[in-house]
């Protein structure tokens, strides 16, 4: 009975309590609203001045800014709160702001090893509060917020002093602060994915990571874009050069953006105080290029920079900037085939500063002319280019004793090049055009053969013209019945026997040959070079060394004709019929005077007239002087060795010189007396049948004509066969 009373009491206790509970809970609770706060904390007594500043800020911030927090009571971020014990402690538990803002961690990649790390103490709030305030929290995209901007730069510098202090002196810093839309702040960069792998990343992984942060802006943000000087694409080739390629590799000592350009402290190129300005930037190279940058300082180029000529060139005008390139890499501006036309030509070529700075303007030009040059322009990686010589990073005048191309030093710069090389290399000039005055014996061998050419193949031009105005009225005459035309026998007459034919057809095909790919060294832009490439690559690309086959087979071609001079009776007839005699010269007067009109009778030519006698001697020397300047020319480093360089430039002189000699006087003179002639055209085929027509005899050979029929009546008298007149019935 008692125990079943005791536990009627219970009941009644527990019902007491539950319905004291369900009556005073609602007064509990409205206690703990912000009004309720503040009917305390606004008490003056019981206000401290940390409360009233506090408790009055909150106030006006959720007033006038609208505070994210303005909904919720004291008690959402003050806990541990005990109604029944009022005043509360002095010191209650602040709430964990990760249990609202669980995402934050996710938003704060730069803090999140801290935020993680302090977890649900109170450090964790005082983190919170550093950025984002206490009472006055605003939303962070609001005008009043210490967020956006400046006021960014300011709250995160409240920690980050001197970054601080770095950062407004950037141009990142200034733009940010003129409004200019698409300017950074801090958050721009650190909120990115780089603050993930920043702790114990790897290397190359978290230069990517910077790299792709910069990209975010000034080439993914259609407002820096759009003012990314030069261009975007600009920006964009550094993925494909040296550095990104290496960094996409894994390499995390190759240069990012910020290696280069800063980070904090980031400068546009005209900033005296940015990495990148012309006066700093081969300290900036040589924090990875440390040993290019002390031979870069000593060089011409590097004084001049330090003694703030900012013409000279440092590291980016030569390698590039973003798309810096491999020096082996064909398309790099520092490539052995380019470096000569796309690196020095520019400014050494330059006339405004050669004047400037008191150096010539055509060292390049001369280069180019040389067989370097020549070699180098179309593909030769081996032949020496203006580095090969100058030096690459050290590059010094030619009067200081330590630079590779001072008279000391040049037989050893050139013996890189040319095993053996003597003191001989250095006699001469080394950039020297001939047709300037930098070398007398040079100037008058030029002068001399332009003067020659000049002379000889407009005399021809002259000869040919009157020649052919006069043939061309006397056929006109012919078709028009005012003149009979003479038809004599139908005989053919032995010009040329097969063996001089043989000979013949090896001087045209090792001649031809010899021209076209001569001047296709000598001119490898030209516009029918270019053809003759696009016909034939592989023939383009062995022209040197058909040029030398067709040498050798002229040469020995030469060789043969003089044992057929010498040891042959055909020959030695050939070359006494050759020689010169006094009536040639009053032939050519005397054609000169039928052509002009002055005389009515042309004169009547032997064998050989004063037109093949003048070609074959010139050929016979025109041979022996090519033969011997080729040989001198092929084998460069014996004669530059034996003869200095100044003989060896003059060796070539006369081989370029004779060429065009050559070749105008075959074209002007002997193609127009076979081919172009109104009695021949369209071909004189002598060269192939060995034969002439009696007509083609008694035109340009009656003398000789006449001495056949003689010696053919002699012998028909006699009843002798004329061994020595041959000839043949049509």
């Amino acid at each position: 009975m008692i125990k079943k009373n005791k536990r009627a009491m219970r009941r009644l206790e527990f019902l007491f309590i539950l319905l004291t509970l369900t009556i005073f809970t609602p007064v509990m609770v409205r206690t703990q609203t912000v009004d309720d706060c503040l009917a305390c904390h606004e008490d003056k007594t019981l206000s401290t001045e940390r409360h009233g500043k506090t408790v009055s800020l909150y106030v006006d911030r959720v007033v006038q800014l609208k505070s994210p927090h303005a909904k919720l009571i004291c008690t959402a971020c003050h806990t541990g709160f005990d109604p029944g014990n009022i005043p509360h402690k002095e010191k209650i538990n602040p709430v964990n702001c990760l249990t609202c803002h669980a995402n934050a961690v996710n938003r704060h990649e730069f803090h999140a090893p801290v935020l993680k790390a302090k977890g649900d103490g109170a450090a964790l709030i005082a983190a919170c509060k550093q950025c984002h305030g206490t009472h006055d929290v605003v939303a962070v995209k609001a005008n009043g917020s210490n967020h956006p901007g400046v006021n960014l730069v300011e709250t995160c510098g409240a920690c980050h002093t001197r970054v601080k202090q770095t950062f407004v002196q950037s141009a990142h810093a200034k733009a940010l602060a003129a409004g200019v839309i698409g300017a950074p702040d801090c958050i721009t960069c650190h909120r990115h994915p780089i603050s993930k792998i920043s702790e114990g990343a790897d290397t190359a992984q978290f230069k990517r990571a910077q790299e792709k942060i910069c990209l975010s802006c000034h080439l993914d943000d259609p407002n820096v874009k759009a003012r990314t000087s030069p261009t975007a694409g600009f920006i964009a080739s550094y993925d494909a050069s040296v550095h990104g390629s290496a960094i996409s590799r894994g390499n995390g000592k190759a240069a990012n953006c910020v290696d280069c350009h800063g980070s904090h402290d980031m400068n546009k190129g005209s900033n005296p105080a940015s990495r990148v300005n012309k006066q700093n930037i081969a300290q900036t190279c040589g924090t990875c290029h440390a040993d290019i940058a002390r031979a870069f300082k000593s060089s011409i180029h590097g004084t001049a920079l330090q003694k703030g000529i900012t013409a000279a060139p440092t590291c980016t005008d030569c390698h590039g900037e973003h798309n810096i390139l491999k020096h082996t890499d064909p398309k790099s501006p520092v490539a052995s085939t380019n470096v000569s036309s796309q690196v020095c030509s520019p400014c050494h070529s330059s006339v405004k500063l050669s004047q400037k700075f008191g150096f010539t303007s055509d060292r390049y030009q001369s280069y180019a002319d040389s067989y370097h040059g020549l070699a180098g322009k179309h593909g030769s990686v081996e032949v020496a280019n203006c580095a090969s010589c100058h030096g690459i990073h050290d590059i010094k005048l030619s009067s200081d004793s330590t630079s590779r191309v001072s008279k000391a030093n040049l037989a050893k710069t050139c013996g890189k090049c040319h095993p053996g090389a003597n003191e001989n290399f250095a006699k001469g000039s080394v950039h020297v055009i001939a047709e300037q005055r930098q070398e007398d014996l040079l100037y008058f061998v030029t002068t001399g053969y332009i003067v020659l050419i000049i002379v000889v193949i407009g005399g021809m031009i002259v000869h040919n013209l009157l020649d052919f105005v006069k043939k061309s009225k006397r056929q006109l005459m012919f078709r028009r019945g005012l003149i009979e035309r003479v038809h004599p026998g139908h005989r053919l007459y032995v010009r040329m026997t097969l063996e001089e034919r043989i000979q013949h057809g090896t001087l045209l095909i090792s001649f031809l040959t010899l021209v076209l790919t001569g001047f296709a060294l000598r001119f490898p832009d030209a516009w029918w070079v270019a053809g003759f490439r696009q016909i034939s690559p592989v023939m383009f690309e062995l022209r040197g060394i058909l040029h030398r086959i067709a040498a050798v087979i002229l040469v020995a071609a030469s060789l043969y004709h003089l044992y057929y001079i010498l040891f042959t009776e055909q020959g030695k007839k050939l070359v006494r019929d050759l020689l010169p005699v006094w009536m040639d010269v009053t032939d050519a007067i005397g054609v000169m005077k039928y052509n002009l009109g002055i005389s009515k009778e042309k004169p009547r030519f032997a064998r050989f007239s004063y037109i093949e006698k003048s070609e074959y001697w010139a050929l016979v020397w025109g041979t022996m002087v090519m033969a011997a300047t080729g040989v001198i020319l092929w084998f460069d480093n014996t004669f530059l060795g034996l003869l200095t360089k100044l003989w060896w430039d003059v060796a070539r002189t006369v081989h370029y010189y004779e060429a065009w000699l050559a070749t105008l006087a075959i074209i002007v003179w002997h193609f127009y007396f076979i081919i172009f002639n109104p009695d021949i055209y369209p071909l004189n085929l002598a060269f192939w049948k060995g034969t002439l027509t009696e007509e083609e005899m008694e035109e340009e050979h009656p003398l000789e004509l006449e001495e056949i029929k003689r010696k053919e009546m002699k012998y028909t008298e006699i009843g002798e066969e004329p061994s020595s007149v041959v000839f043949k019935e049509e």
